[in-house]
């Protein structure tokens, strides 16, 4: 909420008798914030030393830095003297502040943008508040930057937010241009790797290029030819979108990308706690690290995933296999602990088979032999489908659905098998 208050020094009759040179503004001071220079505050302000000002000047001095929403509260106290004005504000900061997010500005640098924006709306610092429309300034500031440089695209901006809670991020984008990606480059990666960051690098040519976008391909495709081969802590830098081609059909952009490795780390250990259902070594056997090998974090993953299936054979559906590493920074090595949580067994319960005559389905029903009561096994239905296809389905192409329904009380599944014959 805003509060304004405003306390004067003189009557209105004695500022009859004041001369012209008290109402030049000769000084404005600014407490209570912790997030501003005293300067960016008064130019947000539209306040100018020097100026002649009236207390209305202040009111809308006090206005303008309320309906930014970047205060909680705004005061105001001036007085008069022969010498000329000053004011004194007294600002409260918002809270919350949420980022600003640039998804495709690709004509500025990330500092050249910010520098930019700042000189025309100085109370932006990478920051919004949740509420008031610094967030338009912001808008509006880089369609000034874009109309400048005669770039045709309209600057857009949408607040992220989960559900119905306040914006957690301010996102802004310029549409009415399509903006690809040419080249993807990684000056600093060592040899053993660049092949397949390239590799990768080519994959993303023609693509329409977002910030958004590209940080889920590092992810994807980038980070894991590192995580493969042991280097744990790699990540990327900020990467910088160059254009090298731009008209209004057409803005082509290459990709700067940082690598910075870190340290390689081998397997030291490997150990399981918790697993009732299999022994260790059964366990261990399907792990593809070697103690002494690099640690392969993506290969490890897969094989957890590989594990999950393994105990779903046996029913235990709801099985979770939690992974913690413990690195020696030494030894440049890593022990991982993997510990199961089985949960329950779950029981095979109804089959219905749907899209054959009754004759088809008894002859499918006498065959399933994963019979009502029995350990739930997930692979059986897709083992069983193949089977059918070759002994009882054996006219026409068939194209099958699986569907199977989870009793979480009484832990049991129902299997729907849907046949359909394909023209």
């Amino acid at each position: 909420m805003l509060v304004t208050v405003a306390a004067q020094g003189q009557s209105s009759g004695t500022n009859k008798a004041l001369p012209a040179s008290a109402f030049r503004l000769i000084g404005v001071d600014v407490s209570g914030t912790e997030r501003y220079k005293p300067e960016e505050v008064i130019r947000a302000a539209g306040l100018e030393l020097g100026r002649t000002v009236h207390e209305d000047d202040f009111k809308d001095a006090v206005r303008v830095l309320g309906d930014t929403g970047a205060f909680a509260s705004v005061a105001y106290r001036f007085e008069y003297s022969p010498e000329g004005t000053k004011l004194d504000l007294e600002v409260q900061d918002a809270q919350p502040w949420v980022p600003a997010r640039f998804e495709n500005l690709v004509w500025f640098s990330d500092q050249e943008l910010g520098e930019k924006l700042h000189a025309r709306v100085p109370l932006f610092s990478g920051q919004l508040p949740v509420t008031g429309k610094l967030a338009d300034d912001v808008s509006e500031a880089l369609q000034e930057l874009l109309d400048e440089r005669k770039i045709p695209g309209r600057v857009e901006f949408t607040p992220i937010a989960q559900g119905d809670g306040p914006p957690e991020a301010f996102v802004y984008s310029v549409t009415g241009l399509r903006i690809t990606i040419d080249n993807v480059e990684f000056p600093n990666a060592a040899p053993p790797e660049l092949p397949r960051l390239e590799s990768a690098g080519r994959k993303l040519q023609g693509a329409e290029y977002t910030r958004s976008a590209f940080l889920i391909r590092e992810d994807q495709s980038l980070l894991p030819i590192y995580l493969e081969q042991g280097y744990l802590k790699a990540k990327f830098g900020d990467f910088e979108a160059r254009v090298v081609h731009n008209d209004p059909n057409e803005v082509r952009v290459d990709i700067t990308v940082p690598v910075l490795p870190g340290s390689q780390y081998k397997l030291s250990s490997l150990e399981f706690s918790g697993n009732k259902a299999f022994p260790a070594d059964t366990l261990r056997s399907l792990v593809h690290l070697q103690t002494g090998q690099p640690a392969n974090v993506r290969e490890l993953n897969e094989d957890l995933e590989g594990l999950k299936k393994l105990y779903e054979t046996r029913g235990y559906m709801d099985v979770r296999i939690d992974s913690a590493s413990e690195i020696n920074e030494p030894d440049l090595s890593v022990r991982y602990r993997l510990t199961f949580l089985e949960g329950a067994v779950y029981k095979m319960g109804d089959l219905e088979i749907l899209g054959v005559d009754s004759p088809t389905s008894g002859r499918l029903q006498n065959l399933w032999t994963l019979r009502t009561g029995d350990a739930y096994d997930a692979s059986y239905p897709r083992r069983f489908v193949a089977q059918a296809l070759k002994q009882v389905m054996t006219t026409g192409e068939w194209s099958t659905d699986i569907q199977e329904t989870r009793d979480q009380k009484d832990k049991t599944l129902d299997v729907t098998l849907h046949f359909d014959r394909k023209p």
